[in-house]
């Protein structure tokens, strides 16, 4: 997958028999995963959206410059957690005290007195607020908060985490609870 796209919406699972599906939408209003025209998947395929009711929508796959309508529950089956993305330029710059969760993707992780911790391997955000996933000399999963993330710099390319006390580093390096 090019660095240039971003994670717009995931394809859930069908709805009724018709081929509509559960879309799950991480734009800020979730109707506006419409708004980018054509998402394609990890794979290149190419799928229009349209909303029938809250979360809910009917698919369309692009195939050779034409829509062709997911028609049927077992159709719409097989896209189930199908990841939805566009081309990062067709997104608004982010403001300036703002960034895109993937832009926190291979930032260097230091605690307060600026010791290593790894590098952010994987933002998680299951729907009840994000993690930040740390590889390397002291792995840990974090919450994305002020709290346990009081710094982002996107230029300087590194996050300060402050450990929640809950999380202990082994000598291994290994996190333990």
């Amino acid at each position: 997958m090019p660095d240039n796209r971003i994670l717009l919406g995931v394809i859930g699972r069908p709805h009724g028999v018709s081929g509509r599906v559960h879309v799950t939408s991480h734009t800020a209003d979730p109707a506006d995963l419409t708004a980018y025209g054509p998402l394609s998947s990890a794979d290149g395929r190419l799928f229009a959206v349209r909303w029938t009711s809250d979360g809910i929508a009917e698919l369309r796959e692009v195939i050779d410059g034409t829509p062709v309508k997911v028609a049927n529950r077992t159709a719409a089956e097989k896209l189930t957690n199908v990841e939805l993305f566009i081309d990062r330029s067709l997104l608004p710059p982010p403001d300036e005290d703002e960034f895109y969760l993937a832009d926190l993707v291979g930032l260097t992780a230091v605690d307060a007195a600026g010791e290593t911790l790894g590098t952010v391997a994987t933002v998680h955000d299951y729907g009840a607020g994000a993690s930040l996933e740390i590889e390397g000399p002291k792995p840990a999963i974090v919450p994305f908060t002020r709290a346990c993330v009081p710094e982002v710099d996107i230029p300087a390319r590194r996050i300060v985490v402050a450990l929640p006390e809950e999380v202990l580093v082994t000598a291994e390096g290994a996190a333990a609870a």
